[in-house]
C-alpha cells in the first residue's frame, strides 16, 4: 500500500503554529533535538486525539511559508516520536509496577490471614503473644487485601487515558507532517 493510501486511511490532527518554538517548553533553550515540549503543545493534541475514534492518527503542523526549514522539520519529528515512544514506555512501566505492589499486597493480606487462622484454631487462649498476633494480624491482613485490590483495579486505571494517548502517538509518530499556510 502506497503512503497516499495509508495516509487517507489516518484521522488528522491540525495545528497551527506561529513557529516552530511552538511545539516547544518556552523556558528550555537546548536544540530541537533535545527540548521539551511544551504543555500547552501536548494538551493541545490530547483534546484533540481524545475526540478521535482510535486507531491511526496522523499530525499536521501548519507552519508559516516563510520560516518553514526542512531540516529543523526533520529533527523535530525525530523529536516529537522520541518523546511520545519515551512517555509510552514510562507509563507502561509505571502501570506494571502498580500491578506488581497491587499483587504483592493482595498475596501478603491471603498470607496474613492464613496465619491469623492457623494461630485461632490452635490454642490461642493461654499465650498472649498468640492473641496478640490475631489481634494484630487481622486488620493487616484486611488493610492489605482491600489496598491491594485498589491497586489493582483502579490504580492501574488512572494510567490508561494517558497509557492510550501515548500509544497512539507511538504508532503515528511517522505520520508528522508540516505544511505551509
Amino acid at each position: 500500500m502506497d503512503k497516499q493510501t495509508k495516509t487517507n486511511q489516518r484521522e488528522g490532527i491540525y495545528v497551527r503554529l506561529d513557529q516552530y518554538d511552538d511545539i516547544f517548553s518556552d523556558f528550555d533553550m537546548r536544540p530541537y533535538s533535545d527540548r521539551a515540549l511544551s504543555v500547552d503543545f501536548l494538551d493541545e493534541i490530547k483534546r484533540a486525539v481524545s475526540g478521535k475514534d482510535g486507531g491511526d492518527i496522523e499530525l499536521i503542523l501548519h507552519v508559516p511559508e516563510n520560516k518553514r526549514d526542512e531540516s529543523r522539520e526533520a529533527t523535530i519529528k525525530e523529536r516529537l516520536g522520541a518523546h511520545f515512544l519515551r512517555h509510552y514506555q514510562l507509563l507502561q512501566k509505571e502501570k506494571r509496577d502498580v500491578l506488581k505492589t497491587g499483587i504483592i499486597m493482595v498475596l501478603l493480606g491471603i498470607i496474613c490471614m492464613i496465619i491469623a487462622t492457623l494461630v485461632h484454631f490452635g490454642d490461642s487462649s493461654r499465650e498472649a503473644f498468640l492473641s496478640f498476633l490475631i489481634v494484630f494480624l487481622d486488620p493487616v491482613a484486611v488493610f492489605l487485601l482491600w489496598e491491594g485490590m485498589d491497586q489493582i483495579i483502579f490504580n492501574s486505571k488512572n494510567i490508561n487515558p494517558e497509557l492510550g494517548f501515548y500509544h497512539k502517538m507511538t504508532d503515528s509518530h511517522e505520520w508528522v507532517q508540516f505544511r505551509a499556510y
